[in-house]
Parts: C-alpha cells; structure tokens; sequence
C-alpha cells in the first residue's frame, strides 16, 4: 500500500480511553501534504473538531492530534494498522486521558455521499 491510497473521507466508530465503555462516532478526513505526511481532519459526534499529522511506514499510519475543548487543547497520538486502503483500524492515547486505559478506533472508508450520512 502506498500513501496516497490513503486519502479520503472514513467513517469512525471508537472507544474513548476511559474505564467505561464510553463509544463515540465521527468522521476522518485525510489528505497528502507537500511534504508527504498525513493531514488528518476529525468530527465527533457530529461537534468535537481535531486536527492532525502524521507519517506512514510499512502499512502504519501514526498521526499526533489535538483539539480544544473550552480553553483546554488536549494533544495525544494514534496509531492505525491500515489493514486496507478501506479499514483502519487502530488505537490512541491523550495526555490527559487516563493511563489505564487506551483508546480504539475503526476507520471504514466512506464509498459515497449517502453512505456517510447513515
């Protein structure tokens, strides 16, 4: 798999790094900058905006993100597996997380318009 396989819109189901089982869903953006690192686009749950960038090896995908939430910016990283160029799956860790736990997610490459909106 190569890099540029990567862009485009995915489809998120995750579990935050909590001791609950606390899930969430979102959209992921990703896109190549001009440097070839990762430029990656969260929304969860339809509000929480994160950013990100990251570089891709040997079918792993690690981006560094952040987000604010009031005037706190929470940063951490994730790790994705890239099973395909269609299915990520993978697992993240925030500063301010609890560091008991770790955070997963799956990424399902969204096909078209109507897709995403289900």
């Amino acid at each position: 798999m190569i890099l540029q396989e990567l862009t485009g819109t995915y489809t998120v189901i995750g579990n935050n790094q909590v001791a609950e089982s606390e899930t969430y869903k979102g959209i992921l953006d990703l896109s190549v900058n001009e440097n070839d690192r990762i430029e990656a686009k969260w929304i969860i749950n339809n509000s929480q905006k994160q950013f990100g960038q990251g570089f891709f090896k040997d079918n792993i995908l690690v981006i560094n993100f952040n987000y604010k939430n009031d005037n706190t910016t929470f940063k951490g990283v994730v790790v994705y597996k890239c099973i395909s160029k269609d299915l990520l799956e993978g697992f993240w860790s925030e500063k301010h997380g609890d560091p008991n736990y770790i955070g997963e997610e799956r990424c399902f490459r969204v096909s078209n318009l109507k897709e995403m909106l289900n």
